[in-house]
């Protein structure tokens, strides 16, 4: 298989996956049918369908919109990342500054070179 072919294969299954969690945020957390959910985030019932089929994708508009009213992360939403790790994340690191953060990271960053070469 060329390797095209793969990154299209992944890209499908990705939208795929990506318009299941779509569909699982309206039905089991929204409570709404695709009518209630498409005019709220401001596309026809018909895209939202072909968006949770995965045959379509949201545009940034309709995503933040969809993200206000579900509380779910842009991040959860488009690639299935952990919301409760990204908040957690974000409120240990409300403590600490900028530049704080990023000399934190740039040790990690050194440190993982170090063991690397060990």
């Amino acid at each position: 298989m060329k390797k095209k072919d793969t990154n299209n294969d992944l890209e499908k299954l990705e939208q795929e996956k990506r318009g299941k969690r779509i569909r699982d945020i309206r039905e089991n957390e929204l409570h709404m049918n695709k009518t209630e959910l498409a005019k709220e985030i401001g596309i026809s019932s018909q895209f939202l369908g072909l968006v949770e089929d995965g045959k379509g994708n949201l545009v940034y508009r309709s995503l933040k919109k969809l993200r206000n009213l579900s509380g779910h992360s842009a991040d959860y939403i488009l690639y299935g990342l952990d919301d409760d790790s990204i908040n957690k994340t974000k409120e240990l690191l409300q403590n600490y500054s900028e530049e704080e953060i990023i000399e934190t990271l740039n040790f990690i960053k050194h440190f993982v070179m170090l063991i690397r070469n060990i």
